[in-house]
């Protein structure tokens, strides 16, 4: 027997001897029994399917302490998306005194918030033996970077991530926390459907430029968490224009509108345009992020209650109304 004959008669096909060529008998009562299938019936075998594939899904279950979840995400890296998530905790604590917030890094392969937030050192444990938080600015941060030296890469397997991001939603002692933001790693992977299949998260947001390269994956983005149900609040565009100091002529040099475009094709705000700004990358890369180093600046765009960062809370905070009018008693 030929290879090719070996090949046809494991893959569930028979040569005759005339040269033709036919399907074992059971192979074809099966697929003549698949089709007289009913349509209840179909309808039942999808049901017991989607109810087998359910069995493997983690249950949610919310953070202790912590009341609501943002997530802000990007389709690609390089985009600005720590430095949005930077900023919007420190405008939500900036736009309301009471409230307590914390911020969380979940890029595992490379966390900026440490040097954003400028912290140093190793989180201490409490009674409870869990992790507690690094705090400056008045925002409670943790990260893998603060579990690892800073140079040192992490070159682990996605079980070894899938791990550390368990530890990182589950063993940190975060108190009572009013809103968690959340770093995630450029992309749709992993560690995005672990975080949004373990715990309940208010709303996401996703940072792009206005690149046609940047939007096509901040689009596919935005697909993931609605298909996860996680409501997407809104784009931020980043790096929208530069303006000369000199001359103060405007380039869109990333592209104009794009995000914008984007938004209107998914049916979503776009919450602020972030200009691509030298104060900006220098308070971020010292670690004074500029909504607390520099929040009265030119930059600010009148004032900085107008940056996007106090916009994503208004967007959240009308969204959060909206949503207790509907649970209220009639």
């Amino acid at each position: 027997m030929g290879a090719w004959q070996r090949l046809l008669r494991f893959g569930g096909v028979v040569l005759r001897p005339d040269g033709g060529s036919t399907s074992p008998l059971g192979r074809s009562r099966a697929l003549v029994c698949r089709r007289q299938l009913s349509g209840a019936e179909s309808e039942t075998l999808k049901q017991r399917r989607t109810q087998i594939m359910s069995r493997g899904l983690p249950k949610q279950r919310p953070i202790e302490g912590v009341k609501q979840v943002i997530v802000v995400a990007s389709g690609k890296g390089g985009v600005g998306k720590s430095t949005t998530a930077v900023n919007l905790a420190l405008a939500l604590a900036a736009n309301d005194s009471s409230k307590a917030i914390g911020l969380l890094d979940v890029d595992v392969y490379g966390p900026s918030i440490p040097k954003m937030m400028n912290l140093k050192g190793n989180p201490e444990l409490s009674q409870s033996n869990l992790m507690r938080p690094l705090l400056n600015y008045g925002i409670a941060c943790m990260s893998m970077g603060f579990l690892i030296e800073e140079t040192a890469p992490v070159v682990w397997r996605g079980l070894m991530v899938m791990s550390a991001i368990e530890k990182l939603l589950r063993q940190v002692d975060w108190g009572q926390l009013d809103y968690l933001v959340v770093d995630m790693p450029p992309g749709t992977g992993d560690v995005q459907l672990s975080v949004s299949q373990n715990i309940p998260i208010s709303g996401a947001v996703i940072v792009s430029t206005p690149q046609d390269i940047a939007l096509m994956d901040a689009h596919k983005g935005a697909e993931m968490f609605r298909k996860v149900h996680v409501p997407v609040l809104g784009l931020v565009q980043n790096m929208s224009v530069f303006q000369c100091p000199k001359c103060k002529h405007k380039t869109h040099i990333f592209g104009a509108d794009g995000a914008r475009k984007l938004a209107r094709t998914l049916g979503l705000d776009v919450l602020g345009d972030i200009p691509l700004h030298l104060n900006i990358r220098e308070a971020s890369d010292t670690g004074q992020p500029i909504v607390f180093s520099q929040p009265e600046s030119d930059e600010a765009i009148e004032g900085y209650k107008e940056w996007p960062w106090f916009q994503i809370t208004r967007v959240l905070a009308r969204q959060m109304r909206q949503s207790e009018t509907c649970q209220a008693p009639h």
